[in-house]
């Protein structure tokens, strides 16, 4: 039965997902004329809707530590990247934000529209130095517009107990621009894995770590600041106590 209750519920939730995003994205056009921070807060009331219905259909809890470590200021924040959780869960903590995107989502009817009126930073993810260029020019400009500035380092979803490879672009725009680093561990992939609509009950842990420094350093020394940090709490905040070493293993998409 409780296999059932998991299924029903995890199918409910995502079947509020698909039918609330068109009408969603269609009320998003009409936010057009209003100004940025309202626009934003009507539009990302969406994530914020289905994160609610996701804790309360699929007994999903979260628990955040450390929030005590947010700069005062927006800044970059460079997260794990397991599920479609974190695309959502993070609009709790850092508002308003931007994220670095493939240029192609925005042209997905009705949906890629409303999200082009959040000014994410889209790139041309196959272009390389183009793309990197794409989010130092965006980023700067998001974060002097005082929006925090999500990335994926690992730029795609990789299942719970793995590592992908950490890529620069996040580490470049912090770097460039003396704009500290906030790293965020958490394990959303064991709860909502990815590929899969079903969500398991349990608690999604998220951990915050310091504000990693870049004023004057290298790249490749943050990146691999940041990459230590993040892989170093997934074992801790695992709910499936995976040892250490899985998390060393590089996963390639």
């Amino acid at each position: 039965m409780r296999g059932a209750r998991v299924v029903f519920a995890s199918v409910l939730h995502q079947a509020l997902l698909v039918i609330t995003l068109p009408v969603w994205g269609l009320l998003a056009l009409l936010t057009l004329p209003l100004p940025y921070r309202l626009r934003y807060r009507l539009i990302t009331s969406w994530g914020h809707l289905q994160l609610w219905t996701l804790e309360r259909l699929c007994r999903v809890r979260v628990r955040v530590e450390g929030l005590a470590h947010r700069p005062e200021q927006p800044c970059v924040v460079m997260a794990k990247h397991q599920s479609a959780w974190e695309t959502l869960g993070l609009l709790r903590w850092f508002q308003p934000q931007t994220w670095v995107l493939k240029r192609e989502l925005m042209r997905i009817p009705v949906f890629g529209w409303g999200l082009a009126l959040l000014q994410p930073i889209a790139i041309d993810r196959g272009s390389g130095a183009l793309a990197r260029r794409q989010v130092v020019e965006q980023g700067r400009e998001r974060l002097r517009a005082g929006r925090w500035v999500i990335i994926f380092p690992e730029g795609t979803r990789v299942p719970a107990g793995r590592k992908g490879r950490y890529r620069a672009g996040g580490a470049i725009l912090a770097c460039e621009t003396g704009t500290p680093i906030l790293p965020v561990a958490h394990n959303a992939g064991e709860i909502w894995p990815r590929g899969s609509i079903i969500k398991q009950p349990g608690e999604i842990r998220v951990r915050i770590g310091p504000a990693i420094a870049t004023e004057g350093r290298q790249v490749g020394e943050v990146l691999a600041e940041v990459e230590a940090w993040i892989e170093a709490q997934m074992p801790e905040i695992s709910e499936r106590g995976y040892p250490g070493t899985l998390y060393t293993r590089s996963f390639r998409k």
